[in-house]
Formats: C-alpha cells, sequence, structure tokens
C-alpha cells in the first residue's frame, strides 16, 4: 500500500469525492449575486469609498469564478462532463477571459509534474522575479502595487495568454460560439446603456484585485521556503483568516496540498479531509501549513537580508 493510502482510510476517501453538484451551482449563483448586490449597494450609495469595498468584493468573486473553473477542470461540479464544460464556460470561464479546456490542459500537466521541469507552471514561473524568493518586504510591495495600477496585472495577463495559446486545442466552432458569447455582451451593455458600468464593475476589478489576488494564491502554493524534495513540503495550505476567505482563499482553495494528494476531492469536502489527513502525526509533523496568507506567508516570502535585485535561480527558492 502507497504511503499516500495509508494515511487515509480508502471508504473515507471514496465518500469524500462523491459529487453534491447542488453545493457547487449554490456556491456559482451565490458568487453572482454577491457581485449583483456589490454593484446595487456601490450605485445607490454613490460613494467612493464603498465602491472601492464593491471593487474588491467583486474582483474576489472573480477570483471565486478561477476557483471553481479549476474544480471544472478536474470535473467536480456537475457529472455530466461536456454540460459541465459549457456551463462552467459560460457562467465562470469565459467572463474572466479564460477557457476550462485551456486551464485544464496546463493544471493537469503540473499535477503530473509538479515542481519539476515537465510542469509547465514551475517552468513559467521559477525565473520570474516575482516568484523568486526571499525578497525584500519593500520589493513585495512594489509588487502588489503593480497590480493596482494594471501594470503587473496585463503583465501576468499577456504572459498567462502566451502559455495557454501553446497548447490550445479549441475547435473553430468553439472559437466562434466564444467570439460570439462577447459580441453579445456587447450588443447587450449597448442596448443597455451600460458600458459605463461595464467598465467601473468588470473591468476594473479585473485589471487590478483580481489580478493581484491571483498572484498571491499562486505564491502561496508551491513558492517561498518551500522544501521540493517531498510532496508534503512542496505545495503549501494556508489557514486564512475570516477577512481573507473573501479575495485569497474563495471555495477552500486554501488546501492546497491536500488537493495535490486527492485532487478527486471536491472543494466543499477539503476541511474534512485536511481535519482526517491531521490526525495523523506524520503528516501532521511534516505537511506544510501556513498561518494566514497576510502573516505567516507574509513572514516566509520577505526577509530583510534578502538582495534587493533577487536571484533568478531556483536555488533561492
Amino acid at each position: 500500500m502507497s504511503e499516500r493510502n495509508r494515511r487515509i482510510d480508502p471508504r473515507e476517501l471514496k465518500r469524500l469525492s462523491v459529487l453534491q453538484p447542488r453545493k457547487s451551482l449554490t456556491a456559482i449563483a451565490t458568487d453572482w449575486a454577491i457581485i449583483a448586490a456589490a454593484i446595487a449597494v456601490s450605485e445607490y450609495a454613490d460613494n467612493m469609498p464603498i465602491y472601492l469595498i464593491a471593487v474588491a468584493l467583486i474582483a474576489g468573486r472573480m477570483h471565486a469564478f478561477g476557483c471553481m473553473v479549476h474544480e471544472a477542470a478536474h470535473y467536480r461540479i456537475i457529472r455530466n462532463r461536456k454540460l459541465s464544460d459549457w456551463m462552467s464556460d459560460i457562467l465562470l470561464a469565459w467572463p474572466v477571459l479564460a477557457t476550462v479546456d485551456g486551464y485544464r490542459q496546463n493544471h493537469l500537466a503540473h499535477h503530473q509534474h509538479a515542481n519539476t521541469d515537465d510542469d509547465p507552471d514551475w517552468i513559467a514561473k521559477r525565473d520570474l522575479a516575482q516568484f523568486t524568493f526571499p525578497q525584500k518586504l519593500a520589493r513585495g510591495i512594489t509588487q502588489l502595487l503593480g497590480y493596482l495600477v494594471a501594470v503587473n496585472s496585463i503583465r501576468d495577463l499577456l504572459h498567462m495568454a502566451r502559455r495557454i495559446s501553446k497548447s490550445d486545442r479549441s475547435t473553430r466552432g468553439y472559437k466562434a460560439l466564444r467570439l460570439g458569447f462577447y459580441l453579445a455582451a456587447a450588443a447587450i451593455f449597448t442596448m443597455l446603456g451600460i458600458w459605463r458600468e461595464f467598465v467601473l464593475y468588470w473591468l476594473v476589478p479585473f485589471f487590478t484585485f483580481f489580478c493581484l489576488f491571483l498572484y498571491v494564491r499562486s505564491v502561496a502554493e508551491h513558492f517561498g521556503s518551500m522544501d521540493y524534495s517531498d510532496e508534503l513540503t512542496s505545495s503549501r495550505t494556508v489557514y486564512p483568516h475570516a477577512w481573507e476567505k473573501l479575495f485569497f482563499a474563495p471555495h477552500n482553495i486554501n488546501y492546497h496540498l491536500e488537493h495535490h494528494l486527492y485532487p478527486g476531492v471536491p472543494y466543499y469536502n477539503l476541511p474534512e479531509l485536511h481535519a482526517i489527513l491531521m490526525r495523523n502525526k506524520a503528516y501532521a509533523d511534516k505537511a506544510h501549513i501556513t498561518r494566514g496568507y497576510s502573516t505567516g506567508l507574509a513572514a516566509e516570502c520577505f526577509a530583510p537580508e534578502a538582495p534587493l535585485l533577487p536571484n533568478q535561480h531556483p536555488a533561492s527558492y
């Protein structure tokens, strides 16, 4: 029996892997409802501080969409896989300029070859300054501010687009339907006269906080004070502070170590999976657990003695 199988009773794992589509569909509906409510409150208040809160909340739900695209990539939303892909594209991926299959090709290769030269995520990020740690705190703050003025967001989106396009399997029919989605949206915005609202409540959150949240989560999963020699120390699980769940850890995405070990477990069962695994002393003693994105993760990524210009070599990770 493998070490992974010894950590949890196979019957428990089978139970935790059973899909409960209602939970996923309710989560998607709730995310959209929060976006609608944030827009409505901001428009009613007509107040800059309220608007900025709305922007952050909307960006957090965009991040939640990304987390559900991740679930769709693993076929963890509904049982009908073809319907799942179409539904997830229309409700989750296309609104944030992604596709389920494009993400799936990259992400499953990441799972198969995590943190090795055959991992497309690892190869794409390991030599980038923003993923080289430790860093000085001032450099980290500058990095985050770069997202709030959209410069780093555009950089990351272009970098991601180039990567995903290399493994694009989209048919002409699929591309035509996707283009039709965006043209239909543009026509609706024109007919309703809501381009101003689209810019304020979709483009601004997308190009600022959304990309910032994605970056922080990406760092948290596999970078900063990691030991890549063991599967329990090469992926990080974060215990988020309550407010961080809204932005950095929607839909239990913070249980990344557990997800890598058992990717068949849907997001709503990851807390229970984590609790079961933590009863195993060997697991609990070795698993890389960090407390807080803004506290524990920051402490693991930033150091006063770090060079001003980071050494761009994997050994510095």
